[in-house]
């Protein structure tokens, strides 16, 4: 629909960015406007959408202490909450955003409040169903609480109050329950037990962190779940149904390895189940995602956005892209740096690091058309046999092209207790690998296929 520089951003108000970092919307209830919020390398920039094809710069609101790489937004009630990373006392600037209905041309703001319990944060969590922010990755003076979840009472959106601190200190490579990111729910999945409490899953570098932080004064560490190759466990998003976490990596790609997405089955949320991963025939280092209906949108720096149909989450299929980083799809720090895809209309808003604001108007419609041919499915797995199994079971794979395949077999931990690599098989041949079982506990395992670019799971039991 349309694209904005970061040069043609910061003219209107000769701000000198260099670069943008995070990005969240915002819609008046009052005009029906969508306005995009851009985080800078120098403050955070308000740009109206009433005209999709032709975005308008509104306003700029400067920074608090220094220009920073690592800026995050989010919005409760009309406010603007907004974070910097390695910024001093920063704190958290609370914009009114109302005030941008009134503006007919670019305008230096002012905050409307700031929050100095923290200093630098990295991100900012806001639960718009409790009415409560959780300062992330804080440093630089204020209450860290380990970097872990500092807990913010907003219900009075300029009069924010601390809450109190959460941290699993389990998790983290410095041991304090470091949180780099997380969402935070008013539980509403299929585990009863927590219906109706307010839950967080952190990304916390080395696992997922699950928390109940319903009573800020007494939160309490559900559970945690990691996987053997973990590189840093970064960001993820909830299914609608909040059955389902969808989870990136950031460091886990390099040589030979693509953009890898992970798939947690939270049924329970006191036992977290690494339920697969899946690839997107790339080396692009995977960033932040986010979940609307049955689709996952995903910015992964060079390769730009990329949308995956999660209507079966054991195995999502590509549905759509847009790269807005055509020099390369290599495995560095440039182009789609975060995305939203919660407009009524439609847009979709993504920030690309050096490049600038991309408005975006997918055409879902036509998304079972479109093929992808770095990511086809490579093979067929039929269900392992016979299952229940005592001893070992047969899994039957036909290749459709060739390659080298890596059969691994998964326990309800999520980690791999057997793994039976095959060598190169040719295509269109037939190939049967037996599971040998034997020494493992009976219960509920997934044998896992893949290739380098595709995979399939299938659900196996031991009776052993």
């Amino acid at each position: 629909m349309a694209f904005l520089s970061v040069r043609d951003m910061s003219d209107p108000l000769i701000t000198r960015s260099t670069s943008v970092n995070d990005i969240w919307g915002w819609t008046d209830q009052e005009t029906g406007v969508e306005y995009a919020l851009v985080g800078m390398n120098n403050g955070t920039m308000f740009i109206s959408l009433s005209n999709p094809e032709s975005p308008e710069v509104i306003g700029f609101l400067e920074t608090k202490t220094v220009s920073s790489s690592w800026r995050d937004i989010k919005v409760y009630k009309d406010h603007a909450y907004i974070v910097a990373d390695n910024a001093g006392s920063h704190g958290i600037q609370i914009f009114d955003l109302t005030t941008l209905r009134n503006l007919t041309e670019p305008t230096d703001l002012v905050e409307t409040a700031n929050y100095d319990g923290i200093g630098s944060a990295h991100n900012i969590v806001i639960n718009e169903g409790s009415g409560y922010a959780y300062a992330v990755g804080s440093n630089s003076g204020g209450n860290t609480c380990g970097g872990a979840l500092h807990m913010i009472n907003i219900q009075d959106p300029v009069n924010p109050s601390f809450a109190g601190c959460f941290a699993d200190s389990a998790t983290g490579f410095a041991g304090t329950g470091y949180t780099h990111d997380a969402q935070c729910v008013i539980y509403s999945g299929p585990d009863t037990e927590h219906q109706g409490k307010e839950i967080c899953v952190g990304s916390n570098e080395t696992y997922i962190s699950v928390a109940d932080v319903s009573n800020k004064a007494n939160p309490v560490a559900l559970s945690k779940g990691t996987y053997p190759d973990a590189g840093y466990i970064h960001q993820g998003w909830f299914s609608e149904d909040q059955r389902f976490f969808f989870q990136d990596d950031e460091l886990d790609e390099g040589p030979g390895r693509e953009t890898r997405t992970l798939v947690w089955d939270l049924e329970d949320l006191d036992d977290p189940v690494l339920l697969g991963d899946f690839f997107s025939g790339l080396p692009a280092i995977d960033h932040n995602m986010y979940v609307r209906g049955e689709y996952l949108y995903q910015a992964n720096y060079t390769s730009g956005l990329r949308v995956w149909n999660i209507s079966n989450p054991a195995s999502p299929q590509f549905a759509a892209f847009f790269d807005t980083f055509p020099n390369s799809d290599g495995g560095n720090f440039a182009g789609a740096w975060s995305n939203y895809p919660y407009f009524d209309s439609g847009l979709v808003i993504v920030s690309s690091i050096g490049e600038g604001l991309f408005v975006l108007k997918p055409n879902l419609s036509k998304a079972t058309s479109i093929e992808n041919p770095e990511i086809v499915a490579s093979f067929e797995v039929a269900p392992p046999y016979p299952n229940p199994s005592q001893g070992t079971a047969t899994v039957t794979i036909t290749s459709q092209r060739e390659g080298t395949i890596t059969v691994d077999l998964i326990d309800a931990t999520g980690r791999v207790v057997r793994s039976f690599p095959l060598q190169a098989v040719a295509q269109q041949s037939v190939t049967r690998i037996t599971v040998d079982t034997q020494g493992l506990s009976s219960g509920s395992y997934l044998v896992r296929v893949r290739d380098e670019r595709s995979m399939q799971i299938h659900p196996f039991t031991i009776l052993n």
